[in-house]
């Protein structure tokens, strides 16, 4: 599948700001399911772009701009080829080993609840693959028809004790869980073809299994991923696949804008 993606970001500050330096994690890489035919990542303003790859080798784009600056507009518009591949993700750059994604942090530090919550799905069976696929189907049943929307802040116990406000904090629930069952689990960022209008870009996760390698799974559609979903960022959790991060200097408030496309532009054979 053609997928085209159209992602505008419009921050405005309340007082002018001296200079702005921000990480972008906006640009996919190429996979065996997912080639990028054309990607573009431009601002409105004067500033300096730099391309680099991170820690986790996510392709990002370090921009630097001096003020004073009012607003900034961060643009990106592109199109990949998606290939449905069960859910199995090969081909990624992986520079570090399954082993360091059982690292918990603040925003997936599993409660007593949430640990439980996996075991009990999980009971009766010894497979990996198919644990995570009970504890998949499990958060889907449980917080249905959650939407991308910026960030809320919350960790994965917080949401998992009240209520999912985006799918950021289902992915991160899955993540917290999956580790308890000893399995790797790392964080996705990126663009899902749902229909829907959007605000954020879409989260699901991918866990390790033995023999099949970085497995996918989308908590919010109880499913695997297929060619519907851009692969853009992976990270421990939500802020370490952030599609923007980064700091400003000078005072006021920050208030963010986000438009969002993702269409189907037809099939390739």
């Amino acid at each position: 599948m053609r997928i085209a993606v159209e992602h505008r970001s419009i921050y405005r500050f309340t007082q002018p700001q001296a200079r702005i330096v921000q990480m972008l994690r906006l640009t996919p890489c190429d996979t065996q399911h997912q080639t990028v035919v054309s990607w573009m990542v431009g601002v409105d303003c004067d500033a300096r772009l730099r391309d680099a790859v991170d820690g986790y080798g996510n392709a990002v784009t370090m921009l630097y701009a001096e003020g004073p600056i009012e607003a900034i507009e961060i643009a990106v518009t592109g199109e990949v080829l998606v290939q449905d591949n069960a859910g199995v993700v090969r081909g990624t750059p992986e520079p570090l080993p399954p082993a360091l994604f059982l690292r918990t942090t603040p925003r997936t530090a599993p409660s007593p609840q949430l640990a439980a919550f996996a075991a009990d799905v999980s009971a009766g069976t010894a497979d990996p693959i198919e644990q995570l696929h009970r504890l998949n189907q499990a958060l889907h049943a449980r917080f249905r028809c959650v939407p991308d929307v910026p960030d809320n802040g919350l960790t994965a116990a917080e949401a998992f004790a009240g209520k999912a406000e985006a799918s950021r904090d289902v992915a991160q629930m899955f993540v917290s869980a999956a580790r308890t069952l000893e399995a790797p689990a790392r964080y996705v960022s990126g663009y899902h073809l749902n229909g829907d209008a959007q605000c954020a870009p879409h989260a699901w996760c991918e866990a390790w299994v033995q023999g099949l390698g970085w497995v996918a799974f989308d908590p919010v559609t109880g499913m695997s991923p297929d060619d519907g979903y851009v692969r853009v960022a992976v990270g421990l959790d939500s802020e370490g696949a952030a599609a923007v991060a980064g700091h400003r200097i000078g005072h006021g408030e920050e208030q963010l804008a986000v438009d969002l496309h993702v269409d189907r532009l037809g099939n390739e054979e």
